[in-house]
């Protein structure tokens, strides 16, 4: 059996059958109180938001349900590889599936062609210098000198032009 039920329109609370209280204004708008405190308050104008015991107050505090659907879900990022300048994703993701050791060993490998590799272009640079030993840039030395002449004092700061009279 279902039983009609109104609600307080000051409380918001259900009322059964039997109980409550009606008002009519003046104006010809019903009002329906749980009791004489809501009638009363509703009378005296205060805000059911204001009060901590109405569903009003409780409505706007975000107290009693929540909608466990309703709330957002974070969404947690994704890793993702980028190929980074001069690896494509596939050599990075090979080194990173690599043994330690085994990078170790690539490492000192690699570093070990870089050093002769080095040592190879010293001694090429290092016999070109004794077949010439004359400076190729003769006439670029005047450029090196400052922009100001021999006393300029390296060019940054104020002239003085009364001093030059």
């Amino acid at each position: 059996m279902v039983i009609k039920t109104e609600l307080c329109v000051f409380t918001e609370y259900r009322i059964y059958p039997g109980r409550g209280e009606r008002f009519i204004a003046k104006d010809g708008k019903v009002s329906f109180f749980i009791g004489s405190k809501a009638k009363s308050l509703f009378h005296q104008r205060l805000k059911p938001v204001k009060l901590r015991w109405t569903q009003a107050w409780r409505r706007m505090n975000k107290k009693g349900k929540t909608d466990d659907s309703a709330k957002k879900k974070t969404r947690k990022a994704k890793k993702f590889q980028k190929a980074v300048v001069g690896m494509s994703v596939e050599e990075l993701q090979k080194k990173k599936a690599m043994k330690t050791e085994i990078r170790q060993q690539a490492a000192a490998a690699e570093a070990a062609k870089a050093a002769k590799a080095k040592a190879a272009a010293k001694n090429k640079a290092s016999a070109k210098g004794k077949a010439a030993a004359v400076p190729k840039n003769k006439g670029k030395e005047q450029a090196k000198m400052p922009k100001g002449g021999a006393g300029g004092g390296g060019g940054g700061a104020k002239k003085d032009f009364k001093a030059r009279k």
